[in-house]
């Protein structure tokens, strides 16, 4: 045996058996559960066995080769056909629609002919005679060999069918590249296959060229795997983010049907009092329409409530595919907090933070809108200014706590006496302001302002076992009569305010 042999050999045997033995451990030991890693790893083991028989039959002399063929290559090359079909019918959800009886037993069914084939007279899956053609000892290519690899390849065609029926019905777009891939690769094969399995390239070739086809698309379905997550590699992945992500994560399969919820969903569904499967919390979201159509679900905003516990969420999914069966994950996030703060912020904007009132700014943008209301029905319109008597007196007295105490309880009584007549703000300091539109008549302004009196008056607030009680000066201005823009009208108001406040001092 020269080195040149040896290095032939090498190249031709050696490193396909690595190369496939690799692929065929690393798919399996990542989930020797899953279906599709076994089926892959026993084609694997297949070509294995075959590419193995060759670096054996290689180094014996041609008169083994019928023998060697006939028991160990036929037996390892008949079940490659069917373990093929089957990962495809596998990949695409069609063992789900097949009957219990059939899948599955029938690709195992080829396998039956091994007896005969060993034990028989008659070789039916494999050649007898070789010749040598420079180093190789090459198969004669009659009819048995003929006959083998057209079986083999009509079996083959079977799952270029399946992958093209199925590519029309893909339910994603995800699971249609798949499928396009999936069939690229099974055309490639099996091109592979006619063009180096039909015709005799003689020496320049080892036997069985098409071989190698075979150990081509066992690379490109295991890159397919891999791509796609088919490999528990990528389903671990995605269960330890699943797992420790802080957002809810629901997993729903397609008709909204809850599949999983994460540590982080339960928690929410368990502030809310809810059910922890999250069936009653979906169902309350009212997503199915969405999910019908497979719409985008994107920074959706929903409220999720149970008696008087709710929670204020974003939303947001995408629809994924897994175990060939479209599904749709959400992210859920829990925004109350946010949104109280929003709404917190735009509260302080318009309101004044102490009492609670309108603040100046809000007070003239709606003071702006009554007075072009009030235009346009020819009504009359009163604003009135209140300023407290003796409120830094209370404040230097018992402190600005006290002040402060004084001065919600005036605002409070103010919107009681007013009621659903207008509106009323403070302006900042112990100054109040309040409108009343529309006026029907002037006595409706001394009504509201004696009822505020006698509130000031007869109610008090208590403060560190003392009663606090407000006092007040007014003014009053009134629309058109004694202005007809803002500015006129409360500048109006406080002169009168003031002029009052004069009078009692």
């Amino acid at each position: 045996m020269t080195p040149s042999l040896v290095f032939v050999s090498v190249i031709a045997y050696v490193f396909p058996l690595l190369f496939i033995f690799y692929m065929g451990v690393d798919v399996l030991l990542r989930n020797p559960r899953k279906t599709e890693h076994r089926i892959f790893a026993a084609i694997n083991a297949c070509y294995f066995l075959i590419i193995l028989e060759e670096f054996v039959r290689f180094y014996l002399p041609i008169e083994y080769s019928p023998v060697l063929t006939a028991i160990w290559f036929s037996s390892a090359g008949i079940a490659i056909p069917g373990l093929g079909v089957q990962f495809i019918v596998k990949t695409v959800g069609l063992d789900k629609r097949m009957p219990k009886l059939l899948y599955p037993y029938i690709f195992y069914a080829p396998l039956l002919i091994i007896p005969f084939n060993i034990l028989g007279s008659e070789r039916y899956i494999s050649t007898q005679q070789f010749v040598m053609a420079g180093i190789w000892k090459l198969p004669v290519y009659n009819t048995a060999y003929y006959a083998a690899l057209t079986v083999s390849l009509t079996i083959s065609a079977i799952s270029i069918w399946i992958m093209y029926k199925n590519l029309k019905a893909a339910i994603s777009a995800e699971q249609r590249a798949m499928y396009n891939l999936l069939l690229a690769s099974v055309c490639m094969t099996f091109a592979w296959i006619v063009v180096f399995g039909y015709f005799n390239y003689g020496k320049w070739l080892p036997p069985y060229p098409y071989l190698y086809g075979g150990i081509v698309w066992c690379f490109f379905l295991r890159l397919i795997m891999n791509k796609y997550e088919f490999l528990d590699q990528g389903i671990q992945r995605y269960r330890k983010i699943f797992n420790i992500s802080p957002s809810a994560l629901f997993l729903l399969g397609r008709n909204g049907e809850v599949k999983e919820v994460n540590p982080a969903a339960k928690q929410l569904l368990a502030e809310l009092d809810m059910p922890l499967d999250g069936v009653v919390a979906v169902k309350r979201l009212e997503l199915q329409p969405l999910l019908n159509k497979q719409e985008e679900i994107r920074n959706l905003e929903a409220t999720l409530q149970n008696g008087e516990k709710q929670a204020e969420l974003l939303i947001d999914g995408d629809y994924i595919t897994m175990d060939n069966e479209l599904q749709v994950i959400l992210i859920i996030r829990n925004i109350t907090q946010q949104k109280e703060n929003q709404r917190q912020i735009a509260f302080l904007a318009y309101h004044d933070p102490l009492t609670g009132l309108p603040n100046r700014r809000y007070f003239y943008e709606r003071l702006e809108q009554s007075l072009e209301e009030a235009t346009q029905a020819k009504q009359q319109l009163a604003v009135v200014l209140i300023d407290l008597n003796k409120f830094k007196e209370t404040n230097d007295r018992y402190g600005h706590e006290a002040g402060d105490t004084l001065l919600k309880h005036a605002s409070q009584l103010i919107v009681q006496a007013l009621g659903t007549q207008g509106m009323a703000a403070r302006l900042g300091g112990d100054e109040f302001v309040f409108y009343i539109n529309p006026l029907p008549d002037v006595s409706v302004v001394d009504a509201v302002l004696d009822q505020i009196r006698a509130l000031f008056a007869q109610v008090g607030i208590a403060y560190k076992n003392k009663l606090l009680y407000a006092e007040m000066s007014a003014g009053v201005s009134i629309f058109p009569s004694d202005g007809l823009s803002i500015d006129q009208i409360v500048n109006r108001a406080d002169k009168a305010m003031y002029e009052n406040k004069k009078k009692r001092a």
